[in-house]
């Protein structure tokens, strides 16, 4: 294979991915024109049409799909095995991208980030914010953080977090009118925060636990959103109930602005790990990086 050739498919797995030439062009470094010629000159070689453009999108052909499909892990092992080469190197050095939930993001990875940095000049971080279980591999990602019962079988997953729970809550002025619900079963009859999951679209079922014993409830309120910090401001104004995570609302519920509500039915759960896949050659960065965000008990 010719040296441009290689080029070529890298430019163009980049457009099957991003489904974007402006988003490829710009991960390339690449102008648009050079990129779109890059793309003719490689399906004039193949003769083959391998992308699909319209004045909205790029979708990859059948062709497409199965050359991408093919030189997706080939060109992984290669960025792989260059990151490995880093081991050489006196210092861990590289770039990490891990996909992470916005609060996973800000209670978790940042306070380990500003103290890890730091130590390691050479090691760039990259984290993206999204709800979805994103696929490691087509976003290009090393890593992923969710909560532990939310993770694939095949995955290495490392707990960098302590067991969390979520809890109901709601303001005094708020009960102030309204009698306190002693089981989930009674929320049917209070004024409730409802939140949209960004993963499915559809409203969160509220979920309890007690001795063992699941109970989910659907509730129903005058407010309906998509942010959980919403969802607490909601509750500091005496709008409804809410369910949160419990770290959420400390500072609120120590200083009288929150009171916590059926609490012997919010039992914890498995907090956040890191995952990545058991195949992945792990760089010294990595390695690093995972060290450091292990959660050891106090």
């Amino acid at each position: 294979m010719k040296r441009d050739e290689l080029g070529d498919l890298a430019a163009f797995l980049a457009v099957a991915e991003e489904r974007s030439f402006t988003r490829a062009a710009a991960r390339l470094g690449l102008s648009q024109s050079a990129l779109s010629h890059t793309i003719r000159r490689l399906e004039a070689r193949l003769g083959l049409r391998l992308l699909i453009r319209t004045t909205r999108s790029v979708t990859p052909t059948e062709a497409g799909e199965r050359l991408s499909e093919a030189l997706r892990p080939a060109f992984d092992g290669i960025d792989a095995r260059i990151e490995a080469l880093s081991a050489l190197r006196d210092r861990p050095s590289g770039t990490i991208r891990i996909t992470s939930g916005e609060h996973a993001a800000q209670t978790v990875l940042w306070p380990v980030l500003e103290r890890f940095l730091p130590l390691y000049p050479d090691v760039r971080v990259e984290i993206a914010t999204d709800y979805r279980m994103i696929d490691l591999a087509e976003g290009r990602f090393d890593a992923g953080v969710r909560l532990g019962e939310h993770l694939a079988e095949d995955m290495i997953a490392v707990p960098i977090g302590p067991d969390m729970r979520m809890v109901v809550v709601g303001s005094p002025a708020y009960f102030a009118a309204r009698p306190v619900p002693q089981t989930p079963h009674d929320l049917t009859a209070h004024a409730c925060i409802n939140l949209r999951l960004p993963t499915r679209g559809g409203l969160y079922v509220w979920e309890f636990e007690k001795d063992g014993r699941p109970l989910n409830v659907r509730v129903d309120g005058p407010l309906i959103v998509n942010d959980m910090d919403l969802v607490v401001s909601a509750a500091l104004s005496g709008l409804g109930l809410s369910i949160v995570m419990d770290d959420q609302i400390t500072e609120a519920v120590a200083d009288g602005r929150l009171v916590r509500v059926l609490e012997d039915w919010s039992p914890p759960f498995p907090g956040y790990h890191l995952y990545y896949p058991s195949r992945r050659q792990p760089t010294p960065a990595f390695t690093a990086l995972v060290d450091a965000l292990r959660y050891r008990r106090p």
